[in-house]
């Protein structure tokens, strides 16, 4: 019988993902310093091409984008089994089905999943940043149902393929499907009412912790705190064009670098999520 024993943290890029991730590992150790942003606990990407290789005993460079994809249930199948703990794994890609009766994430294995959503304006900005590239690119990507993480075939990226689809696809794969349950944080609502939103999270996946426990895993995953430790010693995880990974994190940040047409480009494309979670209200106007 199988372990439910993964915790999948899912969300579209630059969503606060990697801020829980961090708050996570100060929650479960415990240490006197903030833990440091590239000695994160057990919440590798599910999309490792190492792990890949190194459970499946092939080369993925000899596989095909499918090929890959049938195979990877049967990797986090096997993390499942190696873990006597709970295993965290950072997840970008949307939820689907990699054959008629078989999920890409397992439910067999799967505790919980924890969904950060944010306002896809800021999404946008912070994900051009991210990725060194235009903000017009980005409200693009936004609404490109093909796109995809590494899915190029004329290099071989440290991750495997990724598919995203639109922001709007992403949101909906994995807050409508039925086969694990998910609990959606809003970034806006970690940043705004921070202690309650991680308290409720840390709730639903069953870990049991004090106040006292989550309010100084918070204090010690602070903003402040990750930029500086990166601006120090570097984010393994920051892609190689982009200046930093911890920017801003602010709120509502799109109205210094979206333009009329580009806001609306992307009010129109995702106008119903943005509705259903808060970013419109019901007479179409933003919110944050």
């Amino acid at each position: 019988m199988s372990k439910k024993n993964v915790i999948w943290l899912a969300s579209y890029p630059k969503s606060g993902n990697t801020w829980f991730r961090v708050f996570l590992t100060n929650l479960l150790y415990e240490t006197e310093v903030p833990a440091h942003i590239n000695d994160l606990a057990e919440t590798s990407i599910a999309s490792s091409r190492k792990i890949f290789d190194e459970y499946t005993g092939l080369s993925s460079s000899d596989l095909t984008f499918d090929e890959i994809d049938k195979l990877r249930p049967e990797v986090y199948r096997m993390q499942s089994e190696e873990s006597s703990d709970l295993l965290f794994k950072k997840v970008h890609d949307k939820f689907y089905l990699v054959d008629k009766n078989q999920a890409l994430f397992p439910p067999e294995i799967t505790c919980a999943c924890i969904y950060f959503i944010r306002n896809p304006l800021d999404v946008a900005v912070s994900f051009a940043y991210h990725s060194a590239r235009d903000v017009q690119r980005m409200v693009k990507v936004l609404n490109d149902s093909d796109y995809a993480f590494c899915d190029n075939n004329d290099r071989l990226p440290n991750q495997l393929r990724q598919l995203l689809g639109t922001w709007s696809e992403h949101v909906i794969s994995w807050t409508t499907q039925k086969l694990i349950k998910v609990h959606v944080v809003r970034y806006e609502d970690m940043k705004q009412n921070t202690f309650d939103t991680f308290k409720k999270a840390v709730q639903f996946i069953g870990i049991e912790k004090s106040d006292k426990q989550i309010k100084t895993a918070i204090e010690k995953s602070d903003f402040k705190i990750l930029a500086q430790q990166e601006q120090e010693k570097g984010f393994k995880e920051k892609m190689i064009k982009s200046k930093s990974f911890f920017r801003k994190g602010e709120i509502g940040d799109w109205r210094n670098y979206l333009d009329e047409k580009m806001k609306n480009e992307i009010i129109k494309n995702h106008k119903k999520m943005m509705q259903y979670y808060g970013y419109l209200n019901n007479n179409g106007e933003l919110v944050f």
